[in-house]
């Protein structure tokens, strides 16, 4: 079992590091007293192997609850249970920007300047430093350079950091656009095959209507030029450390041409190896909607 303790400066980015940490699987507790350290321990062991990977957010937030912490690492070690520390640190003129910008006081000086909060956060937490297994200065990361260092020294080689997943997602305009979507286009030029009486009845992922969809010029020019950008960006995605990505298209209803046109999309990028998936969230509203007109 690997066993981390997470800790560091306010404001050095264990929040970030704990997500990170998600993602590659582990089983995250933030802010744990550190008394009960030892006992969550003990409980982790009794799993018999379905928690092997946990990591336990540790900082001065806890109070006089820190001041356990020592007694239960000695413990810890006192048992010969293995835990490693991970240090998160960063320069006073880093730490003092990120709380200016995210308008926060440091929490061991809320009625002073932040700068004295960071010596002496950084008193307290000398020892605990000194005792690090790996140390990361944030100073100059970027929230993807943590991602590729926490991956780095916590990843798994057998199990590697879950790549960009892209979910092609077809939508009815009149039901709204979906909330998470990161790209939406709009498939309303194309012509309807709602309108077409023998067509009315299916939906996109059926024959005659995807057939009809995919025939049109508008639409084999809208899937040419629409694959283009997305081979352009998902390279961009993946290099910033994008883990979702949401591709919407909508037409009227979200029954036939979103939903053809989706599918074209999806089968073309799955071709290409991405882990993509396909969607249709308005797919059965329409039939709803024309029952209720009954």
């Amino acid at each position: 079992m690997r066993f981390i303790i997470v800790t560091g400066l306010s404001g050095a980015g264990k929040t970030e590091a704990t997500r990170s940490l998600e993602d590659m699987g582990y089983f995250c507790v933030d802010n744990l007293p550190p008394k009960l350290i030892p006992k969550f321990a003990e409980a982790c062991v009794q799993s018999q192997g379905k928690i092997d990977k946990v990591a336990l957010v540790i900082d001065i937030r806890g109070g006089i609850f820190f001041d356990d912490l020592f007694e239960s690492l000695n413990y810890l070690k006192a048992q010969e249970f293995k835990y490693e520390i991970l240090f998160l640190d960063a320069s006073d003129e880093v730490l003092v920007k990120r709380f200016k910008e995210s308008r926060r006081s440091h929490p061991l000086a809320p009625g002073s300047r932040i700068i004295t909060g960071i010596n002496e956060e950084r008193k307290k937490l000398r020892e605990v430093k000194d005792r690090a297994d790996i140390i990361i200065d944030t100073s100059k990361y970027a929230i993807k350079d943590l991602r590729e260092e926490m991956s780095k020294n916590y990843g798994n080689a057998k199990q590697p950091e879950k790549d960009l997943s892209i979910t092609v997602l077809s939508f009815g305009f009149k039901y709204g656009i979906p909330v998470d979507a990161d790209l939406v286009f709009d498939v309303r030029f194309i012509p309807n095959p709602f309108y077409i009486p023998k067509l009315k009845p299916f939906s996109g992922n059926d024959e005659p209507v995807r057939d009809y969809v995919l025939a049109q010029e508008e639409t084999k020019g809208f899937i040419k030029r629409t694959d283009d950008l997305l081979e352009f960006l998902i390279p961009y995605y993946k290099k910033e450390g994008k883990r979702q990505l949401i591709v919407s298209v909508g037409c009227t209803g979200g029954r036939h041409r979103s939903v053809a046109i989706a599918n074209s999309l999806y089968e073309t990028l799955a071709k290409r190896n991405y882990s993509v998936s396909v969607e249709h969230r308005d797919i059965r509203e329409d039939v709803h909607q024309g029952a209720k007109k009954l």
